[in-house]
């Protein structure tokens, strides 16, 4: 996933949040960061790596903070040079670290240094270009970051129009919901790589399902269907004594907060796998 597009398709939750250090900025930080520019005044005119000269308070300097504080793990800095800070201005060290495993990918993909090649500016509205991991974090490729100013300061377009309605509108409560959303987005896709996984196995193995171990070591299944780490959800596979059917149910890690939605896969008279889901308070369909 691109490291700023992750923003911009409200996939925030990939930044990382180290549990060793401080997220919560003391007051003068918060004061620093509410009424001056939202860059350092320290900055210098050039940054190791780019391709343009960058001047202290510009949106390329913005940019230049934003993936540094990222990198150093300020997530709660980073995040308030965004149009995201709404979404993060009201939550406590607490509420911020719950989410530390979901931050993971973004923040070790980020460069020591970022090359910052072009900025565009046209009245309020500034475009950034600069060389950032691709999609598979393989190679570096050239990705535009919009911003817009707000007084002094300028701030990094993380959200679109509508999003950003929906941060103002639900305040801290915002990456809760998107996480619940993502994790049931996650859950159905583990549930059809399930069901792919035993579909292969039974058809080199006359018919016959398996458990979960041996669906990993075939390299059919990824470990993570073991854990609910990854998507926030555990997994539940009900083989029959023959072998010749199953039942697989998802539910929540913890209701409410890594998702509410139970998932059931199950064959039809078919032999064909169907998926049923019900809010069941965090228990499993059936149950």
């Amino acid at each position: 996933m691109k490291i700023h597009s992750a923003f911009l398709s409200l996939c925030l939750l990939v930044l990382g949040v180290s549990s060793a250090c401080s997220v919560e900025p003391t007051k003068a930080e918060e004061s620093n960061i509410a009424n001056s520019p939202a860059v350092s005044e320290k900055a210098t005119n050039t940054t190791s790596g780019s391709m343009i000269e960058i001047k202290a308070g510009s949106p390329a300097d913005t940019v230049r903070a934003f993936y540094q504080k990222l990198r150093e793990r300020r997530i709660r800095e980073a995040i308030f040079l965004t149009n995201l800070r709404p979404a993060i201005e009201g939550l406590t060290d607490d509420e911020l670290k719950e989410f530390a495993v979901d931050f993971e990918a973004v923040a070790k993909n980020v460069p020591t240094e970022i090359e910052i090649n072009g900025e565009i500016v046209s009245g309020d509205i500034a475009t950034v270009t600069a060389k950032l991991p691709d999609e598979n974090n393989e190679k570096l490729e050239v990705q535009q970051i919009r911003l817009r100013k707000e007084g002094e300061n300028w701030i990094i377009l993380s959200a679109d129009d509508e999003a950003e309605k929906r941060i103002r509108k639900e305040g801290k409560n915002y990456f809760l919901s998107l996480r619940i959303d993502t994790h049931h987005e996650e859950a159905k896709k583990m549930l059809d790589r399930i069901a792919k996984a035993e579909m292969v196995h039974s058809l080199q193995n006359e018919g016959r399902f398996a458990e979960f171990s041996m669906l990993i070591a075939e390299g059919l299944l990824p470990s993570d269907v073991t854990t609910s780490e990854s998507t926030g959800y555990n997994y539940a596979l009900n083989l029959a004594s023959d072998a010749k059917s199953y039942t697989v149910s998802a539910t929540p890690a913890v209701y409410g907060k890594s998702g509410k939605m139970s998932f059931l896969l199950e064959l039809d008279k078919d032999g064909k796998p169907k998926f049923r889901r019900e809010d069941k308070a965090g228990k499993p369909i059936g149950k």
